[in-house]
């Protein structure tokens, strides 16, 4: 009996060069891992793009940001002209005017003005019209991390954005970097320094509050509206803005030039 066990072991060991066992065959009967789905990968992007802004929201509170649209224009080798400038080297008229123009209750709010969202449906409901209602924090999020456009997605990331830029930034620094990444002016000018040495040669800090209401009334459309050469449609919208700039009075950009 010892002799063909001895065999039938000798036979085994002749098959097979290496030893088998259990933990090797159980490896060999795992399946597969699997592949990442799409929708895996899908989650892995949206969560990066949430993170780009929660991580360069508070960076950009200590240096100068760059918006999308300017980064587009340096990777397409396209001009650039911006030059960085601090608040306290910006005309007050200028700031008044953008503030009455763009975001009246720029002061009184954290991101989003819901009294002018329920304005403008009402608006729409008796007039079938819609005007914007982005405040300048809502725009200052789209330019930073978002694109132009009408889309209702944009609008909607817009809300929370500009809720947690609000949060993080003071009111005088959201003013600066607004007033800083604005697109103004059709060949790639950036930020009103930008746009007031190209419309009049002058500094931001030296613009008298006609040549600010000229640059105000170019910010919904700087591709096509040119302070340098105003036309009706600019002369008209810069009369508004400055009547609207004389009404609202300093009171209006108390949170960015506190009152002495």
């Amino acid at each position: 009996m010892d002799q063909e066990r001895q065999q039938e072991t000798v036979s085994r060991q002749a098959s097979f060069p290496f030893p088998v066992t259990y933990e090797y065959t159980a490896r060999r009967g795992q399946p597969a891992p699997r592949r990442a789905s799409f929708l895996t990968y899908a989650l892995r992007v949206v969560l990066a793009l949430v993170l780009i802004p929660v991580i360069l929201v508070p960076l950009y509170a200590l240096v100068p940001p760059v918006s999308t649209l300017m980064l587009w224009r340096y990777l397409t080798f396209q001009r650039v002209e911006r030059v960085w400038t601090p608040i306290e080297e910006i005309s007050p008229r200028l700031i008044q005017t953008v503030v009455a123009s763009e975001d009246g209750r720029y002061c009184s709010h954290w991101g989003v003005d819901w009294y002018a969202v329920q304005s403008v449906l009402d608006d729409y409901e008796d007039f079938g019209d819609a005007r914007g209602a982005s405040t300048i924090p809502m725009q200052t999020a789209k330019n930073l991390f978002l694109w132009p456009g009408r889309q209702y997605i944009r609008k909607a990331l817009e809300v929370p954005l500009a809720y947690y830029m609000s949060a993080v930034w003071s009111k005088r620094r959201m003013m600066e970097v607004y007033l800083n990444i604005a697109e103004w002016g059709p060949d790639g000018e950036f930020g009103v320094e930008a746009a007031a040495q190209r419309a009049f040669e002058k500094s931001a800090r030296d613009l008298s509050s006609g040549q600010a209401a000229l640059l105000a009334g170019a910010l919904p459309n700087p591709l096509i509206r040119d302070p340098r050469r105003p036309g009706p449609v600019l002369t008209r919208a810069a009369q508004q803005r400055q009547r609207l700039a004389g009404k609202a009075g300093m009171a209006a950009i108390s949170c960015v030039i506190p009152r002495p």
